[in-house]
């Protein structure tokens, strides 16, 4: 009898181990969509699950630092289109190798194209992200009004690179995973009220939503994409 209970068990724990990861990400879509609801945002059943903690990538503190440091630094370039400083700015924080191709052509340029510095301007809100993911910033707060540009500056010119380091406490991955949730699902609906020809519900802010969730896919490691790829779907 024993041994019949043993070989039973043996076949039931195999399932149990698969479930969990299921219901971790079941939980934490519930959580996300009563939240929305609670704003009065529209959500959808049958958007996915993102993936559970067993199968997200967990960043280190270090590329989570570097990361924030090339985001600050193209997005000030793209605010002020100063060449100049946009390469005082990466010795004073001895960035050298944190950017991205695409970020390091930006940089590379004189003469960056209007559009292009509208589109790294915006990257304020993934600095903002990284702040926060580093628990530098207490709160992400509601996607529905831009970051506090002057504070991130502020924040980033007194601790420097070594200092964010110092003072870096990575969040736990559940709740990186809980934010990239529900960014997705608002994602979402800005997108089914853009085809709609609507504006945003619940007052969201377009882009800072869509900033919000391609800096949270990174930090997750969606789809094992590098940050100049990452995906938003919804």
């Amino acid at each position: 009898m024993k041994r019949i209970f043993s070989a039973i068990l043996a076949l039931l724990l195999p399932v149990q181990a698969v479930s969990q990861p299921a219901d971790e990400a079941q939980a934490r879509k519930a959580r996300s969509i009563a939240q929305l609801q609670s704003e009065g945002v529209p959500t959808i059943d049958h958007l996915p699950t993102i993936a559970p903690e067993n199968e997200s990538t967990r960043r280190k503190t270090m590329a989570v630092v570097q990361r924030t440091i090339a985001l600050a630094t193209v997005a000030v370039k793209g605010e002020t289109g100063d060449h100049a400083m946009g390469q005082t700015l990466i010795r004073q924080f001895s960035a050298e190798g944190f950017f991205t191709p695409k970020e390091q052509a930006f940089m590379d340029d004189p003469d960056p194209s209007d559009q292009d510095r509208t589109n790294f301007t915006w990257r304020y809100e993934g600095v903002h992200v990284m702040l926060w993911a580093l628990g530098i910033v207490p709160d992400l707060e509601r996607p529905d009004h831009i970051c506090d540009v002057p504070s991130i500056a502020n924040t980033l010119r007194e601790l420097g690179t070594d200092g964010l380091m110092r003072r870096a406490r990575l969040r736990p991955q559940a709740e990186l995973l809980d934010a990239a949730d529900l960014i997705y699902r608002y994602d979402w609906a800005t997108v089914n009220a853009r085809l709609k020809g609507e504006e945003p519900p619940g007052g969201l802010d377009r882009g800072v939503v869509y900033e919000r969730h391609y800096a949270l896919n990174w930090l997750i490691g969606y789809m094992d994409q590098d940050w100049d790829d990452i995906s938003t779907d919804t």
